[in-house]
């Protein structure tokens, strides 16, 4: 058998995806037979064929973000340094499906960022930030642009943050993903046109991952992923959750019970944490709220 070659995926549409080679070339490849499905980020071994190529190997993944509903499981991209998640002033972004990325990123030790556009719109933007206070205080931080109205600003900021990682870019519809992207790599969504005609899912360019070098060196990696609107987290066990919210786990080791839930019992450490209409604290009521909606889903559907 011939020796296999080495590359990267960096696009995916249904079981075709579009291999990279250290040279720079890119290769449609099909998966042999029924194995693993490579996502973008995965380095593979594959085999040429007269024009195509078929992936043999899927190598060992340091990790894979991705979310599960009771139907399907949605892969975004292996491998990551970060994931960027992007939300705007306008249109009011949804603080369930932040948290729900967020807890997706934590449980693949994936570092997050957390970046609030439309800084330029002054009073929805303080409305937001303020509504991101507990993010704030948390470890992910908040990191404000403007892509329209600074971008230069913006492009240099986040060039610094990115530097020699591979990140994947998640943003709900409208907050500025596409901008974001053309601002670090312009001309990146023709290059996603021209991937998509190559694998054939022609109009649904946007269903497709794909991956972008923001540097000519190959060392800094940008991934655009669709599917921010519905982020299921039925991989998570109910158990575990606490641990995946760093305000709630900073607190969930002074229980009582080695097996508390956090939402009733006796001698618990995180519910005197809780902030109250009369009594501050450090952890927000809407993100305990969620916590408890979250724990409550995740149980229903191991337990139905």
């Amino acid at each position: 058998m011939a020796e296999l070659d080495v590359g990267i995926v960096v696009a995916s549409h249904g079981r075709h995806c579009v291999v990279e080679t250290p040279e720079g070339e890119q290769v449609i490849c099909h998966p042999r037979g029924k194995k693993s499905q490579a996502v973008v980020g995965d380095r593979v071994r594959w085999q040429a064929s007269e024009d195509e190529g078929t992936i043999e190997r899927v190598e060992t993944r340091r990790n894979l973000f991705y979310r599960q509903d009771e139907i399907r499981t949605k892969s975004f991209a292996a491998n990551l340094d970060h994931v960027l998640i992007l939300i705007a002033a306008e249109p009011e972004f949804s603080e369930h499906q932040l948290a729900r990325a967020l807890i997706a990123a934590e449980a693949e030790r994936i570092a997050p960022i957390i970046a609030l556009n439309k800084s330029d719109l002054v009073v929805p933007f303080e409305r937001a930030w303020a509504r991101l206070a507990p993010y704030r205080r948390m470890h992910h931080g908040v990191l404000p642009l403007s892509l329209k109205a600074s971008g230069e600003v913006d492009h240099a900021s986040l060039l610094k943050l990115l530097a020699g990682k591979t990140t994947l870019v998640l943003g709900p519809s409208g907050a500025g993903k596409s901008t974001l992207i053309n601002l670090l790599v312009p001309g990146a969504l023709a290059q996603t046109g021209e991937i998509s005609k190559a694998l054939n899912s022609g109009k649904h360019t946007t269903t497709s991952t794909s991956w972008y070098w923001v540097d000519k060196y190959s060392e800094t990696a940008l991934i655009d992923s669709p599917g921010f609107q519905e982020f299921g987290l039925n991989h998570i066990e109910p158990m575990r959750l606490a641990g995946l919210m760093p305000d709630i786990a900073e607190h969930a080791s002074n229980c009582k019970f080695y097996n508390c839930t956090h939402l009733h019992e006796p001698g618990c450490g995180v519910i005197p944490h809780v902030e109250t209409a009369t009594q501050p604290g450090p952890i927000s009521a809407t993100r305990y709220r969620i916590y408890g909606e979250l724990f409550a889903e995740l149980s229903q559907r191991r337990f139905p």
